[in-house]
Formats: C-alpha cells, structure tokens, sequence
C-alpha cells in the first residue's frame, strides 16, 4: 500500500521530469529550470527565509519555554496544554489571524507589512515556534530542580543559571525541534499564499506556479524533485538528531 499510494506517484513525478513537452526522455527539462533566474530566486528565498525562521524560533521558543517552565505564574499548566493544542491549528489560520492585524485593512495594513518578506517570516517564526517549545518544555520537566537551587544559593544570577546549567540540558531538544522546524518551514506553502507576498516565491509556490498557472508540468516536477530531495536530507538529519536527543 506504501507503495501504491506513496511511491508510485513519486516515481510519476520523477519520470514526467525527464520528459519534456517536445516528447522523449531527456534532461532538458532539467537544464530549463536550472539556468532559470526564476528557479534560483526561488531556491535562495526558500533557504533564507527557512533559516531565518528556525533561528527565530529557536530564540522564540527557548524565551517562552523557560517562561512557562521556571517562573511560576497562574496558568502556567493552561498555557503548556495549549502549546499542544496549538500545534494542530493548520498554517494558515495563523496567518488568516495575523492578517485582521498587518493585512491591507487590518489595524497597522497602511504600513502592508504582511505582503513583504519580512511579514512571511513573522508568520512563519509565530506559527513555527511551538513545534520547538514542545520539546524543550519535555526537557525542562526532567531537569534536576536541585541543581537550580544550588546555584542560586551560591549567588549565581538568573542569565549565569540559564548559561551554565540550563541551557547544556536543552540543546539536545533545541537542536531536535530546530531540525523539525527547519523541516517544515522548507516545505511551507499556506502562509506563503496567504499572506500574498509579492515577490516571495519559494519552491513549492514555484511548483504551483509551473504547474497551475503555466501549465508546465515537466518544470513543476524538476522543482518538486529537487524540493523532496532537499526535503528529505532534511529530514535524515532531522531523524539522526532526535535520536541522539533521545526522542
């Protein structure tokens, strides 16, 4: 079943990528998205805008973490369940929220922050980084509490504790839910779409592009080839890093 529903219409997109419109097999198809500036566009505002959101994240993710964590206010257990709650909204529900406030006729639209780039990335860090406070909350609640009190009474500030001794126990989660967002925010195509960036293409926009819009399925399928290619050494990495933090 794996097979006939999964790999067979990948096989299906990777042979339509060697057959160009003029008929045969050949890797001109290839050689027309590589020498695109369109393509190259889109692979370079993929990788940024991926990255850019995993570092958000991560710094995002740790802040709200040890907030939730280790300073203790009402709800704090309200406000970790919904972390799990939250992680099931689809993308681009947070993106229709965000655009009641940065969209053209929103409460700031005049400034129409959500149709740059930097409105896609916004998007992206707000929607991404629970998916890294889930396992860092996981590691925070097996951290040895003794371990924060000893050094508290030794005189240590806040920032020294979390350098020293938190932080050490949370890279391996960090670097797991990094991985993960890395991942995810590669493939990303709802909030890219919703929001309306101009000028934002990334690679699965170009493949809906090619496919959609331009009816060029052989150039669709060498971009999909080339986005599940990095998407799955991605995810290799992603695998080795979650089993060495355990998860």
């Amino acid at each position: 079943m794996l097979g006939l529903f999964f790999l067979y219409p990948l096989a299906l997109v990777l042979q339509q990528s060697f057959r160009p419109d003029t008929g045969g097999t050949s890797l001109q198809p290839y050689a027309d998205v590589f020498a695109s500036e369109a393509f190259r566009h889109a692979l370079w505002t993929t990788v940024w805008l991926a990255l850019a959101s995993t570092v958000g994240c991560l710094v995002l993710g740790f802040a709200l973490a040890l907030v939730i964590a280790f300073v203790p206010f009402p709800g704090a257990k309200a406000v970790a369940g919904f972390v799990d709650v939250y992680l099931s909204f689809p993308s681009f529900l947070i993106t229709l929220a965000l655009l009641f406030v940065y969209g053209t006729t929103g409460i700031v639209g005049s400034f129409q922050f959500l149709t740059t780039p930097w409105g896609v990335l916004l998007a992206e860090v707000t929607y991404f980084t629970p998916f890294v406070m889930r396992p860092l909350l996981a590691a925070f609640s097996q951290l040895d509490t003794a371990q924060l009190e000893a050094a508290s009474s030794l005189g240590a500030r806040a920032p020294r504790i979390v350098r020293r001794i938190v932080l050490p126990e949370a890279l391996p989660a960090l670097a797991a839910g990094g991985s993960l967002v890395l991942v995810l925010s590669l493939n990303e195509f709802g909030i890219v779409l919703f929001t309306g960036a101009k000028g934002v293409t990334t690679l699965p926009m170009l493949v809906y592009s090619k496919a959609i819009l331009e009816s060029d399925y052989p150039g669709a399928c060498v971009v999909a080839v080339v986005n599940v290619l990095v998407s799955v050494g991605l995810y290799g990495l992603y695998r080795v890093v979650s089993r060495r933090a355990g998860a």
